[in-house]
């Protein structure tokens, strides 16, 4: 079971951060056992996000799909244009048996659910009324993911800012998520962090300390690759987070565009048109022996649209 840290703890923790040791490419704490590979780590229910012997699998995100009036003609579209997987929010507005049918007629993985709930209502809030109703949020997506298949639900882990300390969310962040441990394992839904603009995980070695600290198999991290390229290299955190990393977010980002237009331009930049080394994050990912989901999180449409972007994903997988 994880344990609550309070504020003498966070501290100590921040500073063996800093100190953690790399072995063969993973950062661990001292005595720690490396975590399960993401392959072993998917849920093994029937219909769920299996992975696929030695290679990668391609998704997106439902909000990305503008074609289709029901959710099978969406996930027909998706599955068409040679996508493996998609991605839910939660809540989204269907019911979860519309949900399963539409899966189970097409044969599209349900893959991971993501928490629309939690910049809302942050883990990290000073109100303890509203951080439960963010845990509330995440028992209701872990629910949901259960219900389709998935093996994760995505998560903002806290928010950072001038009336929100770093102690203070990385505590009272850390004890809201530990509350919700045992349901994560008892569904079989693992929790991935998200690195995100929220002020909090600032490098990848702290990331790596923060999953670590829950003494959990049921948290990891979902690398976003775009999300990283403002203020350091992709394979740099890949390296470091390694085992961690549960599933992989795709988007592009320009530091060009950031410095001329301002920080979020840079993510105004097609695939391969900004400062993702997508050939270098691939061999970082081989090398800690990823093997799983890359999801597209960048602007949707129509049938041309997404059928750009599945060829954008394909020469990723190229590199």
């Amino acid at each position: 079971m994880p344990r609550d840290l309070d504020r003498r703890s966070f501290l100590r923790g921040a500073a063996a951060a800093a100190a953690l040791p790399v072995v063969g490419g993973r950062a661990l704490a001292s005595g720690q056992e490396p975590a399960p590979p993401p392959a072993a780590l998917e849920n093994p229910m029937p219909g769920s996000a299996g992975i696929r012997s030695g290679g990668f699998r391609k998704a997106l995100k439902i909000g990305m799909v503008g074609d289709g009036e029901t959710l099978l003609e969406k996930f027909a579209l998706v599955k068409e244009l040679g996508f493996d997987g998609i991605e839910m929010d939660s809540p989204n507005g269907y019911d979860a048996a519309e949900v399963v049918a539409a899966r189970d007629a097409t044969g599209l993985v349900v893959h991971g659910c993501v928490d629309s709930v939690h910049w809302g209502k942050p883990f990290s809030h000073p109100d303890a009324a509203v951080r439960a109703e963010g845990v509330a949020a995440l028992r209701t997506a872990l629910a949901d993911a259960q219900a389709y298949g998935a093996s994760t639900v995505l998560v903002v882990p806290a928010v950072v800012s001038k009336g929100v300390s770093y102690g203070d969310a990385w505590e009272r962040s850390h004890a809201e998520i530990a509350k919700v441990l045992p349901e994560a394992r008892e569904r079989g839904i693992h929790i991935a962090f998200e690195n995100v603009w929220n002020n909090f995980l600032l490098s990848p070695i702290e990331a790596a300390h923060w999953i670590d600290s829950f003494e959990s198999p049921m948290v990891g991290m979902y690398f976003d690759v775009g999300n990283v390229v403002r203020y350091g290299w992709p394979e740099h955190w890949i390296d470091v987070l390694a085992h961690r990393i549960l599933k992989v977010d795709v988007k592009e980002y320009s530091r060009k565009k950031q410095m001329d237009e301002g920080p979020w331009k840079g993510f105004g930049v097609e695939l391969h048109d900004g400062d993702c080394d997508w050939p270098t994050v691939v061999a970082a990912l081989r090398r800690t022996g990823y093997e799983g989901w890359f999801t597209l999180e960048v602007g949707g449409g129509g049938r041309e649209r997404l059928a750009t972007l599945a060829a954008h994903v394909d020469r990723i997988f190229a590199s």
